[in-house]
């Protein structure tokens, strides 16, 4: 343990949650969950998001390792034709996650930042921000279509393929579950 409390820094890695199926946010949140539970400071960026009703931001705001922010309106982006204003708020997210990974954070989770690469944000960049990370920090990008350079300079790289989806039947997402 080092002098904070927090456990000793070890190698973090990159890890990519991608996929047309339901959980790559989850899964991530799931890791954040863990790390926080053995004391560890989470930073979580979530892209194209803006509500701040869901579970994980209520969540976070009651958790005092777990920081949140969401970088987006509370609106669907249309990824083939996105506003400035949903640019921006990507760039922010952005400039954002550039600053957190030399803040002393254990984990940084950038939320939908695969989707976003590309109509919001350049792809480069956020290359970039993979082949910066300090050693220590534990870095997870989730969203679909991962492109194929972030796969290659991933550690782990998860796949989540829908099967079967509630969507698909007529059933909403379902607050507390879903969101």
């Amino acid at each position: 343990m080092q002098a904070s409390g927090r456990p000793a820094p070890q190698r973090g890695l990159v890890q990519i949650f991608t996929g047309n199926g339901k959980g790559k946010t989850t899964a991530a949140l799931g890791t954040a969950m863990r790390a926080a539970g053995h004391g560890y400071k989470v930073f979580i960026i979530q892209f194209m998001k803006g509500m701040p009703h869901i579970g994980e931001a209520l969540l976070a705001g009651r958790t005092p390792n777990i920081t949140l922010v969401q970088a987006g309106g509370d609106h669907f982006v249309d990824l083939k034709k996105p506003s400035d204003q949903d640019r921006a708020a990507a760039r922010s997210g952005l400039d954002i996650a550039k600053s957190a990974m030399n803040e002393g954070y254990d984990v940084l989770i950038l939320d939908e930042i695969l989707l976003a690469c590309g109509p919001l944000i350049p792809l480069d960049e956020v290359l970039q921000l993979v082949k910066t990370k300090p050693f220590p920090l534990e870095l997870i990008l989730t969203g679909r279509n991962a492109h194929p350079d972030l796969v290659a300079a991933a550690d782990l790289v998860s796949e989540i393929r829908e099967v079967k989806h509630p969507f698909r039947s007529g059933i909403p997402a379902r607050k507390g579950i879903d969101y």
